[in-house]
C-alpha cells in the first residue's frame, strides 16, 4: 500500500481529477474551532477570500475589488473615522432543494470586510465607487498639491 493517498488525501473517484482532496493538517483544529458557539464559521471564508488591489496615480487612489456573482445591492462602501475606507457585503448560500444532489460546493458564501486607512490628502468627500462585470472599482481623488510659488528677485548693483 503506497503512503501517497494517506499524505495528500483520498480520492472519491479514479477517473474524476478534480476529486482529489489535498491533506490539510490543520483541517482537525478548524473543525474543532468551529463547532464552538459563536466561533467563526466556515462561511467567514469569504472575508479572506475577497481580493483588492490598491494602487496610487498621480491624480488618486484607485481600489479595484474581485466580487463575482454579487450585485451592487449586496456591496457596501463606506468611509469612516475620517479616513478610514470600508468595503463590505455579503454573499448568500443557494438555496438547496431536497431533491439535489451535490457533488462539491467550493464558491464561498457569506460575509466580507475589508478596511482601508487613506493617506492624508485624500478626498474623501469625493470618493466614487462603480461595479461592472463582478469588478468594484472605488476612485478617492487625492487632493491638488500645491506647487510653491516662486518669484524671481532682482540683483541690484
Amino acid at each position: 500500500m503506497s503512503m501517497i493517498p494517506y499524505f495528500f488525501g483520498r480520492r472519491n473517484n479514479v477517473f474524476d481529477p478534480f476529486s482529489l482532496d489535498v491533506f490539510d493538517p490543520f483541517d482537525a483544529f478548524r473543525s474543532i474551532s468551529e463547532s464552538r458557539p459563536g466561533s467563526l464559521s466556515s462561511e467567514t471564508s469569504a472575508l479572506a477570500n475577497t481580493r483588492i488591489d490598491w494602487k496610487e496615480t498621480p491624480e488618486a487612489h484607485v481600489f479595484k475589488a474581485d466580487l463575482p456573482g454579487l450585485k451592487k445591492e449586496e456591496v457596501k462602501v463606506e468611509v469612516e473615522e475620517g479616513r478610514v475606507l470600508q468595503i463590505s457585503g455579503e454573499r448568500s448560500r443557494e438555496k438547496e432543494e431536497k431533491n439535489d444532489t451535490w457533488h462539491r460546493v467550493e464558491r464561498s458564501s457569506g460575509r466580507f470586510l475589508r478596511r482601508f486607512r487613506l493617506p492624508e490628502g485624500a478626498r474623501v468627500d469625493q470618493v466614487k465607487a462603480a461595479m461592472e462585470n463582478g469588478v468594484l472599482t472605488v476612485t478617492v481623488p487625492k487632493a491638488e498639491v500645491k506647487k510653491p510659488e516662486i518669484k524671481a528677485i532682482d540683483i541690484s548693483g
